[in-house]
């Protein structure tokens, strides 16, 4: 049996930080500045609207974080990190691409998965490459909307068009980390 190798370090996060404190100002600011233009009853509205919004929304973020949760458990994080991890290489790069051509959902799904896969120990360019691969492929957005509307051959045409864009999205993610990473050595 293989000797269990040590796990990737998490990196620890803060409840609160700075990103969070300038988003909640600008909120307030946009809030008081609605106040102050449109009235009360306009802020009220938009208030109310946010709110169905955020009821509508909130089943599917669960969802979309239940289906990470799961995708931790079944996926052992030391096979993660060897196939899309940071020494991964190309492979890893084109593993990414493709995981991203055939996740399906929308981005109630997707982030959540390229969370979980960063919490797991893959490595930011294979993460990128995912995300991008979804979102200029996307299989089920194909099989869906573009097939029936557009044809196979514009389907065809527009893979084999993004497909290098998610590679060399992942490809230049990682060159700049090595980069930043040659950089911070003395």
């Amino acid at each position: 049996m293989q000797a269990d190798k040590p796990q990737p370090a998490r990196r620890k996060r803060k409840t609160f930080d700075w990103p969070t404190a300038v988003l909640i100002a600008i909120v307030v600011s946009a809030a008081a500045y609605v106040f102050w233009r449109d009235g009360a009853a306009r802020f009220f509205d938009v208030i109310w609207s946010d709110a169905d919004l955020f009821v509508w929304m909130l089943p599917n973020v669960l969802a979309g974080c239940l289906i990470a949760a799961l995708v931790t458990i079944l996926l052992p994080r030391d096979t993660v990190s060897r196939w899309v991890g940071r020494d991964s290489g190309l492979k890893g790069i084109l593993i990414s691409a493709g995981a991203g051509i055939i996740v399906p959902g929308g981005p109630f799904t997707i982030y959540p998965i390229a969370a979980a896969f960063l919490g797991m120990g893959a490595d930011v360019a294979a993460v990128v490459t995912l995300i991008t691969s979804w979102t200029t492929i996307g299989m089920s957005r194909a099989l869906v909307w573009e097939l029936p509307f557009l044809g196979f051959d514009f389907v065809l045409w527009r893979w084999l068009a993004a497909l290098p864009l998610a590679i060399l999205a992942g490809l230049i993610v990682r060159a700049i980390e090595r980069y930043w990473r040659a950089g911070a050595k003395p």
